[in-house]
C-alpha cells in the first residue's frame, strides 16, 4: 500500500469515527477500529492523536482544492450561488454528524495552538475563493464594485451563524430565511442591476468524495 493510500484509508476512518463517536470520543482506538490497523500502527505515522486531527484538517483543506476545480469553469454568479446552498441547505444525517462533530473540535480551538492554526488554513481559503468569485464576477459584469475581501467575510459570518445554530438547535427551517436574507440584503448590493441571485443553484457544490466512496479503507469484515 503507498503512502497516498495510507493517509487515505487513516483520514477516511478519522471521518466515520468522528460521524459516529464525535471529537469528545475520538480515540485512536476508534479509528483504528475502522482500518485493518492496530493502534500502534496507526501512531507509527502520527504521535498524538492532536497531530492526527491536524493531519486531518489538512486533508479536508486539500479536499477543498480539489471540489473548487470541479466548478472552476462555471461562471461567478453559478459559483457564488452553489457556496451559498452548500452552506445554508438541509444536509443529510451523515453531514449533519460530521458537522456537529467538527464544531466539538473547533470549541478546543481557543486552547489549542494546533487546531487553531490549522482551523485558520481552513478559513483562510475557504475565504480566499469566495474573495476570488467575487472579484471574477466585477471582471464578468454580473457582480458591482464592492470591496471582496469585506462582503466575503461578511458572508462566512452569516453562513456561521446559521450552521451553528442548525445543529446546535435543530433548526433548519432557519435556513431558508437565512438564505433569502442573505440575497435581499447583503447580495443586493454585490449583485448588478437586473441581476438575481437564482432561486436553487444552477450546478451543485461537489462533495468530498473521498468519504463517499462507500469504503472506509481495508476495514475488518
Amino acid at each position: 500500500m503507498t503512502d497516498a493510500d495510507t493517509r487515505h484509508t487513516i483520514m477516511a476512518a478519522t471521518y466515520e469515527a468522528l460521524c459516529e463517536v464525535g471529537y469528545s470520543d475520538l480515540t485512536a482506538q476508534a479509528i483504528a477500529d475502522r482500518t485493518d490497523r492496530s493502534k500502534s500502527a496507526l501512531f507509527y505515522h502520527y504521535d498524538s492523536r492532536e497531530e492526527l486531527v491536524a493531519a486531518f484538517i489538512e486533508y479536508l483543506i486539500d479536499g477543498f482544492d480539489g471540489r473548487l476545480e470541479q466548478i472552476d469553469d462555471r461562471p461567478p454568479l453559478e459559483q457564488l450561488t452553489a457556496f451559498v446552498d452548500w452552506f445554508l441547505s438541509g444536509p443529510d444525517d451523515d453531514q449533519v454528524a460530521f458537522h456537529t462533530a467538527f464544531l466539538e473540535l473547533r470549541a478546543q480551538a481557543p486552547y489549542n495552538e494546533l487546531y487553531r492554526e490549522k482551523l485558520r488554513e481552513s478559513d483562510d481559503r475557504l475565504r480566499e475563493a469566495i474573495e476570488t468569485i467575487l472579484r471574477n464576477g466585477i471582471e464578468s459584469g454580473d457582480f458591482q464594485e464592492h470591496d471582496p475581501e469585506t462582503v466575503a467575510a461578511l458572508l462566512l459570518a452569516t453562513f456561521d451563524g446559521a450552521r451553528i445554530r442548525q445543529f446546535t438547535l435543530g433548526r433548519d427551517e432557519y435556513l431558508e430565511t437565512v438564505r433569502e436574507e442573505t440575497a435581499a440584503r447583503i447580495l443586493a448590493d454585490v449583485l448588478a442591476p437586473g441581476v438575481e441571485l437564482p432561486a436553487e443553484s444552477q450546478v451543485e457544490f461537489p462533495r468530498d468524495e473521498r468519504f463517499h466512496d462507500g469504503d472506509a479503507g481495508d476495514r475488518p469484515e
